[in-house]
């Protein structure tokens, strides 16, 4: 039974855990984000746009309006209240595909999957299907009418679905220790195990009868193999941790902990895989956690994001192919990515750096941070990391649009070009003056260009210029600034350092600010 595998694998990014107040469910939405932490963006129709957050699942049908799902529609005619983190989101047509995760102390936790074929319907009904495990028993495995020898997954910790994808008649997740798995769309019951190759072998074909032998109960078992996604030295395979996975027509791309494996579709679901790799296949890296494919030009091409596994000479970057796997090239070096998405000639790589833009996938642009500059409503986005984008060609709009989910909210440009933004963000308390996060750490919270700062929100109705002093606890002065609305261009913040540009010391600063004939105070904890 698996119990836990390598911490190496765990993501950057972890959904938190939300307690669930204890009042009576009801069908509802809340207008506006809850949370700032947007890890998916996924578009569907003429105008709807899904997005997955780290306290639920979020959504807009028009331009303007954003809002949070708080219970979802069940089949059995139940509400279920979803307040976990968002881990993964498929579209396809009408269907939605979404995954959820939580975590028990510091270890990732999946928190089931919702499908709905009516994904645009002004109420979607939803399946709830809870993380897929195995019982102790479960170690042959059905596949394709057959069977395979396999470890019983029996726990939904380290078992998270980081990413699916719906095609070839099923649904697809990749689950970390749970695996790879799919659904079938046409007669399936559960999410079953599927058979990936071992890490020193090129190749498994479950499709050649040759590769199958009778047991003594009379079934077709799948030979000299045993699914276990283990770390190798308990006997395990790296290429058996699923983290990515795309599928079309009667192909599927599967990311995983020691590369990339494309698997072509055969009668009754089988597949015949073909694994790829570094060194010898000319990866960047083995730890695949993105695919995505680009149609342009009458040529198919295969994007990844290929980091850093366990391996030397390993290097975080991107990785494509433009002969179906037969031969890689490597791109953007050096670069922590989190998702790659392409249209027409473009490519995006959503990254800890901020979005890189290419048009050929050799030489790339950076995209500056999203700044929204309104008139007397300046925004801006606090953080360089940009976790997911989409670009959006959809009639809807007068032209492309581009969305990026971020650490500190979504932010959209009305071209490709990043020229204008509009960002949406979470407003706790519109009409409450308070900074945020409190406590803050200029280290590690908002990291913007080297700085890390503190927001700094009020319920202003008639300034132009706000004007604010930072004092230590010993209301000694610090710092001081005039923020004028009229011409600022981005939001009004605190770097936690003093007027000499020295980060202050630990400990707890009162913030002063003056405007509309008043004078506010807030305390704020800086933690370093």
């Amino acid at each position: 039974m698996l119990a836990l595998v390598s911490g190496l694998w765990s993501q950057t990014v972890l959904p938190e855990r939300w307690s669930i107040r204890p009042e009576p469910v009801r069908l509802k939405r809340t207008p506006g984000l809850t949370s700032n932490i947007i890890s998916e963006i996924r578009l569907q129709g003429d105008s709807l746009v899904w997005f997955g957050t780290s306290r639920g699942l979020a959504l807009m049908r028009d331009s303007l309006t954003i809002a949070m799902l708080d219970t979802l529609q069940l089949t059995t005619g139940a509400q279920d209240v979803v307040t976990d983190g968002i881990s993964a989101i498929a579209v396809s047509g009408q269907a939605v595909l979404v995954a959820t995760a939580t975590r028990d102390v510091d270890v990732a936790v999946g928190g089931g999957l919702y499908y709905t074929t009516r994904g645009q319907d002004s109420i979607p009904t939803w399946t709830y299907y809870a993380q897929p495990v195995d019982q102790p028993a479960d170690s042959l495995a059905p596949f394709a009418n057959k069977y395979f020898r396999a470890l019983p997954v029996t726990t939904d910790h380290t078992n998270v679905t980081y990413d699916a994808s719906i095609g070839g008649g099923y649904l697809w997740i990749a689950s970390w220790g749970g695996g790879l798995r799919r659904f079938d769309l046409t007669s399936g019951q559960n999410f079953d195990r599927v058979p990936l190759p071992p890490d020193d072998l090129d190749t498994l074909n479950t499709c050649d009868p040759a590769s199958f032998t009778l047991n003594n109960s009379g079934q077709d078992v799948l030979n000299n193999f045993y699914l276990n996604p283990r770390d190798p030295g308990d006997g395990g395979n790296h290429n058996h941790k699923a983290f990515s996975v795309l599928a079309y027509g009667d192909t599927v791309w599967v990311g995983t902990a020691n590369g990339i494996n494309r698997g072509i579709l055969g009668p009754n679901g089988c597949i015949d895989w073909q694994h790829y790799r570094y060194p010898q296949d000319g990866l960047s890296g083995n730890w695949v956690v993105s695919i995505a494919r680009q149609q342009w030009n009458g040529e198919r091409i295969i994007w990844a994001v290929t980091l850093n596994a366990d391996s030397p000479g390993e290097q975080r970057g991107l990785s494509y192919t433009r002969d179906d796997g037969e031969t890689w090239h490597m791109t953007l070096l050096g670069e922590r990515a989190y998702n790659v998405v392409a249209v027409d000639s473009i490519i995006l790589a959503a990254t800890e750096n901020g979005l890189w833009r290419s048009d050929d996938g050799e030489n790339w642009a950076l995209y500056q941070p999203a700044h929204q500059l309104q008139t007397l409503q300046a925004e801006e986005i606090l953080s360089n990391t940009v976790f997911s984008a989409a670009p959006d060609t959809r009639a809807y709009y007068p032209q492309p649009v581009l969305w990026l989910g971020t650490p500190d909210g979504i932010a959209r440009s009305r071209n490709f070009q990043g020229q204008s933004w509009t960002i949406f963000r979470a407003e706790f308390d519109p009409a409450q003056v308070y900074a945020y996060p409190n406590p803050f750490s200029p280290l590690s919270h908002n990291q913007l260009n080297g700085d890390g700062y503190v927001r700094i929100h009020t319920d202003v109705k008639k300034s132009y210029v706000i004007d604010w002093e930072v004092y230590n606890f010993a209301l000694e002065k610090v710092y001081q600034a005039s923020y004028d609305r009229r011409t600022a261009t981005g939001a009004l913040k605190w770097d936690g350092r003093d007027s000499r540009g020295r980060l202050v010391a630990n400990g707890v600063y009162f913030i002063r600010l003056k405007y509309d004939t008043k004078t506010e105070w807030l305390k704020l904890i800086v933690v370093k």
